[in-house]
């Protein structure tokens, strides 16, 4: 096996480890709907921003979380009113405050005594609002114990994370000024960064499947032209050297999802600054061979570029190299080293999805599905594998693998970079429309296997599959986005619509058209049948 099959080989069950779309803005972490909804304790948790004025200057704003009692808050900015900050004495406000309210915002501590209680007593002290400091750094969702009854509260009640509480008191402790304001801006229903995150999906897919169905359909003549001139010995060496590409089987269908899964265990377990780099480097140099070779797919589709691609020139350690790669590497490697060094300024998800889309195309040209048995086994496990990794795992884990690994909670970095992402352009609480690698390559295999079959077998696109596959995978990754939005932004195993939808529509095509043994046992075949007509070559 080559170094470049060795490479994707590695890198195929890590593409795995996110496979379930998002978006990201502000998340709220910890228990949440552990306790039923009751009246007056009924609200949807929403995230709160607090702009502030430190001595009538604008100072930070602060995202909290609205809390399950209380009424709800103002959508806009404009009718949100600036009022001035108190601090509750005793700080934890269990006991009527010391101090005289006369409609100030109240800001306490947690602990001691219930939500309820501390809103309760703050209310008839004549607060308000309520600003309550969280004892982390995270947002902890507000909820109603069972037993109590005195619900009826006409305050907003909003947790801060620790450091915004920190830095509200040092303000206050300084006898400065400080006024703030509480609102809920709503999320628009569809952001415009879903459906460029769609288009781009759809998109690497096509490229792939077109790509994947040329080099199948090239090499399939250049065997039809040596089984004509008789050559068994000349057929069977090009046959080895054209094939160059990784056949999945039913057996490494299965290992790869084992494999991706402990690789998600793993950065589960080892979260840390640390181990994002180490996939920082990684995903660089499969970004860096992934461009490359598309980039050289691309300039040798030019004539005066061809011919340099066509001349060799030995490299100790490498071999023959082509001039045409010897010019071309060193700007990926600079590319993907830029990346690496500014990730962290707002354009450099630009630079994260040519590499990752690069990444993905060439992936899908070296790792193929042989026929539609495999595609199932295939699939199946990966649909298996979302649903357990999202939901499941909560049951034994406290918390969604998949999700905290893909955030980067508790390694101080954005998230994994296994994943295509484009900033919400306009969503009031900014962040990111997410969609894993996984989401793209696992059905990517089918979708190319439906091209490279139809133009193996002759097949026109009204009577061929791939229209159908392409279509489907489509349409699974917008139910993906509906489901999304319906869940409020909460992370959604994208597998559990798009495959489903993918191996349906193949099976029931399959069936239908009388095709279906022969897709799933035979699939596309090696050579092509005396009765195909394949088209001729254009180079």
């Amino acid at each position: 096996m080559s170094p470049r099959r060795d490479l994707f080989c590695l890198w195929y069950p890590l593409a795995l480890l996110y496979s379930a779309s998002w978006a990201s803005a502000g998340d709220i972490v910890h228990h949440d709907d552990t306790l039923p909804k009751r009246p007056g304790c009924d609200n949807n948790f929403v995230l709160v921003k607090v702009p502030t004025r430190v001595n009538g200057v604008e100072a930070v704003e602060y995202v909290g979380v609205g809390a399950r009692f209380g009424p709800t808050l103002e959508s806009k900015e404009k009718h949100a009113t600036l009022t001035r900050l108190a601090i509750a004495d005793p700080p934890d406000c269990c006991s009527r405050p010391k101090n005289k309210l006369t409609g100030e915002i109240i800001l306490v501590h947690r602990g001691n005594c219930s939500f309820t209680t501390k809103a309760n007593i703050a209310e008839s002290a004549g607060a308000s609002a309520m600003l309550i400091i969280n004892n982390s750094t995270e947002l902890f969702k507000m909820v109603c114990e069972d037993n109590e009854t005195n619900l009826d509260i006409h305050i907003p009640v909003v947790m801060l994370p620790f450091d915004a509480g920190r830095n509200l008191k040092s303000y206050m402790n300084n006898n400065d000024s400080v006024t703030l304001q509480l609102y809920s801006p709503k999320r628009p229903a569809v952001d415009v960064a879903e459906v460029f995150l769609w288009l781009m999906a759809v998109g690497t897919i096509l490229c792939a499947s077109y790509w994947s169905a040329w080099t199948a359909r090239e090499a399939a003549i250049e065997q039809d032209k040596l089984l004509k001139d008789g050559s068994d010995e000349l057929l069977q060496s090009a046959t080895t050297s054209s094939r160059g590409v990784v056949d999945v089987t039913v057996i490494s269908a299965i290992l790869f999802v084992v494999v991706a899964s402990g690789f998600l265990i793993m950065l589960y377990k080892l979260m840390s600054f640390w181990f994002i780099e180490v996939l920082v480097v990684l995903f660089c140099i499969g970004g860096v061979e992934g461009l490359q070779t598309c980039l050289i797919a691309l300039l040798s589709c030019l004539r005066w570029f061809r011919r340099i691609g066509e001349s060799y020139v030995k490299v100790p350690l490498l071999g023959a190299v082509s001039y045409l790669t010897l010019a071309v590497c060193p700007f990926c490697i600079t590319f993907a080293v830029v990346w690496a060094v500014y990730r962290d300024v707002s354009f450099a998800w630009i630079g994260q999805d040519i590499l990752g889309i690069s990444l993905i195309i060439t992936v899908l040209q070296i790792v193929r599905v042989p026929n539609l048995k495999v595609g199932f086994v295939l699939l199946s496990c990966a649909f298996m594998y979302d649903i357990f990794w999202v939901f499941v795992s909560k049951w034994w884990f406290r918390e969604s693998v998949m999700i905290v690994v893909a955030r980067g909670d508790r390694s101080g970095e954005d998230g994994i970079p296994m994943l295509l992402k484009i900033p919400r352009m306009f969503d009031p609480w900014g962040g990111y429309s997410i969609i894993g690698f996984g989401d793209i390559i696992l059905p990517g295999l089918l979708v190319t296997f439906a091209l490279r079959y139809d133009w193996l077998a002759n097949k026109s696109l009204k009577s061929g599959y791939f229209v159908g596959a392409m279509t489907a995978y489509g349409f699974g990754l917008l139910v993906t986005y509906v489901a999304l939005n319906l869940m409020d932004g909460h992370g959604q195993p994208a597998l559990l619509y798009i495959v489903p939808f993918t191996l349906g529509t193949l099976i029931l095509l399959g069936h239908k058209r009388g095709d279906l043994k022969t897709l799933w046992t035979i699939g596309e075949p090696d050579r092509p049948c005396p009765h195909v007509r394949l088209q001729p070559s254009q180079s």
